[in-house]
């Protein structure tokens, strides 16, 4: 997918896959992607990946795995979904953007952070057939050639994975917060991408605004990130919320609040 995480270009990039432009394919773009592999019908490859983030991390929109695992049937294709920024935000249970689209443990291979929802310290992983992380163990060069997690990184990662199995309610009031935040962003009169992920892109135009808003929100004691290119196109630079399961409805209007006074006084809104 043209807008998958750096991290997947810069994989395919250390492991010399045969990757051209023709061979990118459009983001979310089902017809696209069947035209770049109805091209490559031919080819001798000893195997090939689809692959696309779950949720994307500049967008906050979900990949349409459905369709993908269709198309990665009908091909012959592994289908390889990052899932970093959906475990543990999205999904029933917060088992991520499969169970939130109904197709869970029908993915051939999913990677995931535990650098996020899941403890926000380091370290991740990759879950696939017993056959495929034994191969991935013998040859995966970043694997073998680094060290183990500290203890205390994975205790903390199996205790996030124990609390989201016994407390659902976090992930019902992370959705909540999430639609409370959307909503009134956008009767403040600020333009979002639209979806239901806690990534909520609140879009700019311009990175000199995008630049102006972060510092000036900051002064008001909210903390917000702006992207502009080359992070993001030209001319859709945009400030990205986070929305988390630990805010409460008067943490959201103290942000809310400071959106409206500082987009007034830059005059976007």
């Amino acid at each position: 997918d043209r807008l998958n995480h750096a991290s997947i270009i810069d994989g395919t990039r250390l492991c010399r896959a045969e990757v051209v432009d023709r061979k990118i394919y459009e983001h979310a773009d089902v017809n696209d992607l069947q035209k770049k592999l109805e091209a490559d019908r031919e080819a001798s490859y000893r195997f090939g990946f689809i692959a696309t983030d779950g949720v994307f991390s500049m967008e906050g929109d979900l990949a349409p795995l459905p369709a993908l695992i269709e198309i990665s049937k009908k091909y012959g294709r592994i289908l390889f979904a990052d899932d970093s920024h959906a475990v543990g935000v999205i999904g029933a249970t917060g088992r991520g953007s499969p169970e939130q689209l109904g197709v869970h443990g029908k993915v051939d291979v999913l990677s995931g952070t535990l650098g996020k929802a899941l403890g926000g310290a380091s370290g991740g992983y990759i879950a696939g057939n017993s056959d495929l992380i034994s191969y991935l163990r013998q040859k995966s060069r970043p694997y073998t050639f680094s060290n183990s997690l500290p203890p205390s990184i994975a205790v903390a990662a199996i205790e996030a994975f124990t609390i989201l199995e016994q407390d659902p309610s976090l992930i019902e009031r992370l959705r909540q917060n999430t639609a409370y935040f959307r909503k009134h962003i956008q009767e403040l009169g600020y333009k979002i991408l639209a979806g239901e992920h806690p990534i909520v892109p609140v879009m700019l135009g311009e990175a000199s605004v995008a630049m102006d808003m972060s510092e000036a929100l900051l002064e008001e004691g909210v903390y917000i990130k702006g992207l502009w290119y080359p992070v993001v196109p030209k001319g859709e630079a945009r400030l990205r919320a986070q929305i988390s399961a630990a805010f409460d409805q008067a943490t959201l209007d103290r942000a809310l609040t400071a959106f409206e006074k500082v987009g007034k006084r830059l005059g976007v809104i």
